[in-house]
């Protein structure tokens, strides 16, 4: 009886020293993170891993342009069609390699041949604008298509204002 006494109390102890270690034992304690960490410590080279891919060159669209819209039987610039140049004179700026070319547009009243002649003035003179600014006049070209290209077919005041326009057609990036 005493022999089965003591295999029991040897198999409970085995028993609590295996459940005490499977249980990872008593809790550690784990020193927090110094908040005193050096920066300026560079990191080896043989521990970076990957490198951040190079960003794509950007693209001008020609979407980014301002259209600069005119009076009837007018090529000066107005305050709104400046202001929209100075935006385009921008982008021309920050793309120095892209070269436009300035088409200019009427409504459909007028003959062909004037609103042609209108057309090339009107595009000469936002050309004129920006090369005022610092453009190089050899990254512009212009050209007239008078009223054949209507961006509204429309007869009305709303629809001539906006065919009164000057658009900027990107030729080379």
């Amino acid at each position: 009886m005493k022999r089965l006494q003591i295999t029991l109390m040897m198999l409970l102890a085995i028993s609590m020293m295996t459940l005490g270690m499977s249980c990872g034992g008593p809790p550690k304690i784990v020193d927090p993170p110094p908040t005193d960490i050096d920066t300026t410590t560079a990191i080896p080279e043989d521990t970076v891993t990957e490198e951040e891919p190079e960003a794509p060159p950007e693209i001008i669209q020609e979407s980014q342009f301002e259209t600069v819209y005119f009076d009837f039987d007018k090529s000066n610039l107005r305050s709104d069609s400046k202001s929209g140049l100075d935006a385009n004179y921008d982008l021309l700026m920050q793309f120095p390699d892209v070269m436009v070319k300035i088409e200019g547009h009427c409504d459909e009243r007028g003959t062909v041949e004037y609103n042609l002649s209108l057309g090339e003035k009107r595009a000469t003179s936002c050309k004129d604008y920006l090369v005022g600014l610092g453009i190089d006049a050899s990254r512009i070209s212009t050209i007239s298509y008078g009223k054949e290209k209507p961006v509204d077919a429309g007869h009305s005041e709303a629809a001539w204002g906006k065919n009164r326009r000057c658009e900027f057609k990107i030729i080379s990036q």
